[in-house]
């Protein structure tokens, strides 16, 4: 399937935002924005914005974005889990890497980034 991005050619002007929600890590900010096509089919932004400081004192946003359209949704869930996971099951203890004191902050940190397993076929209704 062919998707048109192209903001300019939506039938109403611009992509029509339908959701956003955004979270701030150190000098990053991530954005999960909802989006239709032109032709109303939701897909989603994942946006990494990252400060720069340049040599003249100003900052500098850099940006990376991945588009996930919904025959990839379950995919990237699967993956994601896989790879969260992973993380929790072979991690090294903390101890050896950061001070104790952080300890159960990291550790609840990424019980938290378990995604939930979604029904995404309620999209197609």
């Amino acid at each position: 399937m062919e998707y048109d991005l192209q903001e300019k050619e939506h039938p109403i002007g611009k992509a029509e935002e339908i959701y956003s929600d955004s979270f701030r890590a150190g000098k990053r900010t991530y954005f999960f924005d909802v989006k239709a096509t032109k032709y109303s089919e939701y897909y989603i932004t994942i946006t990494e914005s990252k400060r720069k400081l340049q040599k003249n004192g100003k900052s500098l946003y850099e940006k990376h974005q991945i588009y996930l359209f919904k025959e990839d949704f379950e995919k990237f869930t699967h993956a994601l889990n896989c790879a969260l996971s992973h993380i929790k099951q072979n991690q090294p203890e903390i101890s050896t890497l950061r001070p104790s004191t952080h300890k159960e902050e990291y550790n609840d940190g990424i019980n938290e980034l378990l995604v939930p397993v979604l029904d995404f076929e309620d999209l197609d209704k």
